[in-house]
């Protein structure tokens, strides 16, 4: 069974940075895909950026230029780079993953930009 575990969540003032980390396991084999989404109270679940094993990637809008995704394959671990961090990046981050066409989700970690 595939089991995520995201870290490095907290508390940030407007325009600091975080770097959040999600290793998998429960497979020796590699994820197809890992990524990151995020939800803010009251709102839906939104892509925030994925990366492939190819290494492609994808960003939302509201993240471009400010975040980036990075993977080691090997390890199964994702990272979340986040800078110039603004009150409204203000959520819960979940760590996702797509293994043999299934998609796993880790528990989610806190993040809080202060004004």
């Amino acid at each position: 069974q595939v089991q995520l575990v995201e870290s490095g969540g907290g508390l940030v003032q407007t325009g600091g940075s975080l770097r959040l980390s999600c290793a998998g396991s429960g497979t020796i084999f590699t994820f197809n895909s890992m990524g990151w989404y995020r939800q803010a109270p009251g709102q839906q679940r939104e892509l925030v950026a994925e990366i492939t094993r190819g290494e492609s990637t994808n960003y939302a809008d509201s993240t471009k230029g400010r975040f980036t995704i990075s993977g080691d394959f090997a390890k199964n671990t994702v990272y979340l780079q986040m800078n110039s961090l603004k009150p409204e990046d203000t959520a819960i981050y979940y760590c996702t993953v797509l293994y043999r066409l299934v998609t796993y989700w880790g528990r989610g970690t806190q993040v809080t930009v202060s004004s």
